[in-house]
């Protein structure tokens, strides 16, 4: 989840309006019949890349590749949610849409999505625990086009003059024990992201997982565990009291002070750790129990609404091939330089390219996307009351069991 900020069923399907997290639309199968055959409309949420960016290049080179132009629109993520229902209630969906992979289920839900097969599309190679996201009852609906999700970054400096050996943290114990160590030689320990949003509940979940948590059971032994490890490290001095408040971006500034010994962050930071006045390494985030814990997955997904021109179709998997080839896959991790390849394939030839990135590639082998077990377009609820839950917790006006108790009944009410 990267904190700024993919095909018909039939057409005569009869669609109910469904009330979603983002919007509330009804499919009715279709974008306009008047569009022009040489242009394919593609909707993208990086209006950060201007129309002579790489991206934007790269987006028009799949056009050129299938023999049409390719006319690009982006979006904030959130507008793109919204404005891709709006037109598929209005009958003028776009050929090709990229958005957030928690998005997906949202859309497929309205029935304006196709599916792989019904566009012909092989995802064969895409990793199971990758493609999870774009699966509601057992349909596929579009392809990864890479993903970026959370680690542990270290200071060096830091550690080694706290006699830190990173490679010993592989639990929850050893963490905490490096962390007594870091803050005891006079550095700051851990900072992560606990705000009030979904990047509070992207931040908390591979402790929630790392526990054995369900998202279906906020209030397990497992989900207290978890919460009662951050409330334990504020508690004990090893994280500031701003995690409550941080974003990943406020948190990531605070490891650039070279001030701290670890930060949860993600893919997207690769680059400017590298230019950090530290020297910085990852980590895998530790399971309680050892191991690595599963971090969800962030990063979008290409999907093709449905289209009452049933023709554009042939074009619009071209283009979907185009992006999701090995090849086409790498291009995408290096033009945003935070994306890891979803297929084997795809990671074998970055890794040729920067095998530094291998932290990451197993990072992204074991994430979990944060719509699998089929949550579909429960996710968004329930993550809202997990997160409420981690604020209470974190500002002490809960305890973590009470905490998520009552996010237990609030999710439970809230996806009857």
């Amino acid at each position: 989840m990267q904190p700024t900020k993919p095909l018909v069923r039939t057409a005569a399907a009869g669609l109910a309006c469904a009330a979603l997290a983002f919007a509330t639309a009804c499919s009715s199968g279709g974008g306009t019949t008047d569009q022009d055959a040489d242009t394919y409309t593609w909707w993208d949420p990086y209006p950060q890349h201007a129309e002579d960016s790489d991206w934007a290049n790269r987006v028009a080179a799949c056009g050129d590749a299938a023999g049409v132009t390719i006319e690009r629109t982006p979006f904030d993520t959130t507008a793109l949610t919204n404005q891709a229902l709006l037109a598929a209630q209005e009958g003028t969906s776009p050929d090709v849409i990229l958005l957030d992979n928690p998005a997906v289920s949202t859309l497929a839900d309205t029935g304006m999505l196709s599916t792989v097969d019904d566009l012909g599309l092989d995802v064969s190679g895409v990793d199971e625990n990758l493609l999870a996201a774009g699966v509601v009852d057992d349909e596929t609906y579009g392809i990864p086009v890479g993903a970026n999700t959370l680690a542990l970054y270290y200071n060096a400096d830091v550690l080694t003059a706290a006699g830190v050996d990173p490679a010993t943290v592989t639990d929850w114990a050893s963490l905490t024990a490096a962390l007594e160590q870091v803050t005891g030689n006079g550095a700051k320990g851990i900072t992560f992201a606990g705000i009030g949003t979904e990047e509070g509940s992207f931040q908390f979940l591979p402790w929630f997982w790392g526990a054995g948590a369900d998202l279906r059971q906020l209030d397990s032994p497992e989900a207290v565990a978890a919460l009662e490890l951050w409330t334990g490290w504020l508690d004990a001095g090893y994280a500031p009291d701003s995690v409550i408040t941080n974003s990943q971006n406020t948190t990531w500034e605070e490891f650039l002070t070279g001030e701290y010994g670890f930060a949860v962050n993600g893919t997207w930071q690769v680059n400017s750790a590298l230019d950090a006045g530290f020297a910085t390494g990852v980590i895998p985030l530790p399971a309680q129990n050892g191991g690595t814990a599963p971090a969800p997955t962030g990063g979008e997904f290409i999907v093709a609404p449905v289209q009452t021109d049933t023709e554009r179709y042939d074009v619009t998997r071209q283009i979907v091939e185009c992006m999701t080839t090995p090849e086409g896959f790498v291009e995408t991790a290096t033009t945003f330089a935070y994306y890891i390849p979803p297929t084997a394939d795809g990671q074998t030839a970055l890794l040729e390219a920067q095998p530094e990135l291998q932290p990451w590639v197993d990072a992204v082998r074991g994430a979990k996307g944060r719509t699998s077990d089929n949550l579909g377009t429960d996710y968004p609820m329930i993550s809202e009351q997990l997160w409420t839950a981690v604020q209470n917790a974190l500002s002490g006006s809960a305890t973590p069991a009470d905490a998520l108790a009552q996010a237990q009944t609030d999710a439970a009410a809230a996806t009857e």
